[in-house]
């Protein structure tokens, strides 16, 4: 594992513990040349998954596309970005779970929209205005009131 700071190829790890979801390791590490900490995840990789787009092309599963559409839709939100983590690790491991070798990119984009309407209405509303690229401001308002109505 290379130092992010010094770039130097030896670290120590300090500390490791199992996240709340079971699913990955946090790893406090610490670098033998210049002694910075910082802290490294490992989880499982889904392998040989590929995300069918809405034109019909394949390609190989990224679970930082999934991370940054949801830090895109929780910008500027007082969401902490270990949420974040957890939410993307929560749908990460929803497709895991399908058992499937391919999965289409609108049932991955349901399933974050799913799990932000849970964490925050403002971001599950962005991520939504691009995900379902709405033509008009009048769709917008019914996905609003619908949400309104299902506010518990």
């Amino acid at each position: 594992m290379y130092c992010p700071k010094c770039g130097h190829q030896d670290t120590k790890v300090l500390d490791t513990r199992i996240a709340a979801n079971g699913l990955s390791i946090r790893r406090r590490r610490q670098c033998l040349a210049c002694e910075y900490r910082f802290n490294t995840v490992e989880e499982i990789l889904p392998e040989d998954i590929l995300v069918v787009k809405r034109d019909g092309s394949r390609e190989s599963f990224d679970r930082a596309k999934i991370h940054h559409g949801v830090r895109k839709a929780t910008e500027k939100r007082p969401i902490p970005g270990e949420q974040v983590n957890q939410l993307v690790s929560d749908v990460v491991s929803a497709i895991q779970q399908r058992c499937e070798t391919e999965i289409p990119s609108r049932d991955i984009g349901e399933l974050i929209m799913e799990h932000l309407r849970q964490l925050d209405h403002i971001a599950y509303v962005r991520f939504a205005s691009v995900y379902r690229d709405f033509h008009d401001i009048d769709e917008l308002q019914q996905m609003i009131t619908q949400l309104r109505r299902d506010k518990p």
